[in-house]
């Protein structure tokens, strides 16, 4: 099966003010879903309307930041905010079942000012269990997956709280709860680990069709799943041939139309590191090569193009 791609409404198509009008462009551009941050301003029935004109899958939206002008980017693993984060939860919950999304990607919130991380650090991780298995409670019933997403802290946000994939993954063993999976973004795993190929390998069960007690070891003890076999599809050579203009062009192999419910899978996402632009700019990450390993390693869920564009 070929790559699926997410254009990330919060980051493409800057020009137009309006989330409808981004959907409307990103369907126009050949993506066949997309996703968006918390989408505050934007009432559910107009997004719910214009995906279902553009016949585009909503993939993933945020639980809501918390408070931007006191600094907060997510609440789940800050301790004393677990009201406003339930909250929070529910709105975004409410939301999602409205416009038809099937993933919610629960942000875990940074180290609160004038506290050493080291310090904190045990708290913050006894406050983001807490509220993850509060979280895969209310999903369960919805049937809606609750994703964790390491962001890195050496350039986009010192303070972030999860950081490294090693660490969400450890997080997800000890809640335990099959609808709560892994969103690797790429951008942050280059800048916090590097070695790509390693960790998507091994981080991959996390992510897949798949998530058991026995996974989640094999990806603590570093150990890599037995990839699948290689799917048919966008592969290496055809893949470079259309990296030139992004979105548009990447994003024609994407399949149109409403996609079905979803498996219960994580999330990918891509940007060029350091710039974060389009995966043909100028960077360290090989892209043809990494769209190739998700398709040897089976991945049938959506790669979202979380980037700032640069170009046409």
């Amino acid at each position: 099966m070929a790559l699926r791609f997410s254009a990330n409404l919060s980051w493409l198509f800057p020009e137009l003010p309006a989330l409808p009008a981004r959907l409307e462009a990103a369907a126009a551009a050949g993506f066949g879903a997309v996703e968006a941050a918390w989408p505050a301003g934007c009432p559910a029935q107009e997004l719910r309307a214009a995906a279902e004109r553009a016949r585009v899958q909503i993939a993933l939206l945020n639980v809501p930041p918390g408070d931007p002008e006191a600094g907060e980017l997510g609440l789940a693993a800050v301790p004393g905010r677990q009201a406003a984060f339930r909250q929070g939860l529910e709105a975004a919950v409410r939301y999602a079942r409205a416009v038809g999304c099937p993933r919610i990607h629960v942000m875990a919130g940074r180290v609160p000012l004038g506290t050493d991380r080291a310090a904190v650090a045990g708290e913050m991780e006894t406050t983001f269990i807490e509220n993850l298995r509060y979280t895969a409670d209310l999903l369960s019933q919805e049937d809606m997956i609750g994703l964790l997403e390491p962001i890195n802290n050496r350039i986009t946000d010192p303070r972030y709280y999860l950081n490294t994939p090693h660490q969400a993954a450890a997080i997800l063993e000890k809640v335990g709860r099959p609808n709560l999976k892994l969103q690797l973004d790429l951008f942050h795993c280059q800048i916090m680990d590097g070695n790509l190929s390693r960790n998507l390998e091994t981080y991959f069960p996390l992510i897949g069709n798949t998530l058991c007690p026995d996974h989640w070891g094999v990806a603590l003890r570093g150990g890599p799943p037995t990839p699948g076999s290689a799917v048919a599809g966008w592969g290496c050579g055809d893949a470079l041939g259309h990296l030139v203009s992004w979105p548009k062009k990447a994003a024609s192999r994407a399949a149109l139309g409403m996609a079905s419910p979803p498996p219960p899978l994580g999330h990918i996402q891509i940007a060029q590191v350091p710039g974060r632009h389009e995966p043909d700019s100028p960077g360290e990450l090989n892209f043809p090569y990494i769209f190739e390993l998700l398709e040897s390693l089976g991945y049938t869920g959506y790669v979202g193009c979380e980037y700032a564009p640069k170009g046409e």
